[in-house]
């Protein structure tokens, strides 16, 4: 039986190549193998005030909430992290008059998580969210980032040290990607017209931190504007977006986040 104790002060979690190379670039990193699992975990330490601090990275096999929530409950289970990242790209879905503009490669840092994609498929006439002639009943589920790590968050994105463009705010989670701009209208902003960000991983992370044995980690969702989830969809800016999220996550917890 595990005991109560954190054994990790940070653990990352990315599911791309290119959110992989982007991790890997900023510390020097160990490949390491535990008995009876096949995940590659990559770790490494950095300097806080005096002391020595330990990461632990994994890599999702592939995308979704399935593979997230399992992904981190290992993570979770095997090394007893204090926080738990998620880094990597997103879709950010400005629109006029509901959020701030938004650009290739901004940072978006959710405080509330929500399922999207929880509901029910019907005929148009019972349902106020349609496609032709379907339906949708939504059943969103919500999970949010602990209250009490938001404000040492704030403080990151206004330090004079940050160099990155942060966006805090709602962030959609769906099993599917979304590349047509009706769906993101229908289906995201008629429901929670806040949100700044949209991915297919981050609510199972949250839920996973959330629903894991003590101690739990404190989760977070650090993501970046790679596209605009619209019909111009493309991989062209994926890496430098899964860069200055790894950017500002690593600001985060070598500057900010309380490790004590």
């Amino acid at each position: 039986m595990k005991d109560n104790n954190y054994h990790t002060d940070v653990a990352l979690l990315s599911v791309t190549n290119l959110e992989f190379a982007a991790v890997t670039y900023f510390h020097n990193w160990k490949a390491k193998t535990l008995s009876g699992d096949d995940q590659i975990y990559d770790v490494a330490t950095f300097e806080r005030e005096g002391k020595t601090r330990t990461l632990v990275h994994a890599k999702l096999d592939e995308m979704g909430m399935t593979a997230a929530a399992a992904t981190a409950m290992k993570v979770i289970y095997e090394f007893r992290p204090r926080y738990l990242i998620m880094v990597g790209i997103a879709a950010g879905i400005a629109l006029d008059n509901v959020v701030a503009e938004q650009m290739y490669g901004d940072v978006v840092v959710p405080n509330i998580v929500w399922n999207y994609s929880a509901g029910k498929f019907v005929s148009p006439d019972k349902s106020g969210i349609t496609f032709g002639d379907v339906g949708f009943q939504p059943k969103s589920t919500y999970v949010s980032i602990p209250e009490e790590i938001m404000p040492f968050i704030k403080k990151a994105v206004d330090s004079e040290e940050n160099e990155c463009h942060v966006h805090i705010g709602p962030m959609a989670c769906g099993s599917t990607v979304v590349a047509n701009r009706k769906v993101l209208e229908k289906q995201i902003h008629s429901q929670l017209s806040s949100t700044v960000g949209l991915d297919m991983e981050s609510y199972a992370v949250v839920y996973a931190a959330y629903h894991a044995p003590k101690p739990r980690p404190v989760p977070i969702i650090v993501k970046s504007v790679c596209d605009f989830a619209n019909s111009e969809k493309s991989d062209e800016y994926q890496k430098f977006a899964a860069y200055t999220s790894c950017e500002f996550a690593k600001f985060l917890y070598e500057k900010f986040l309380p490790m004590d």
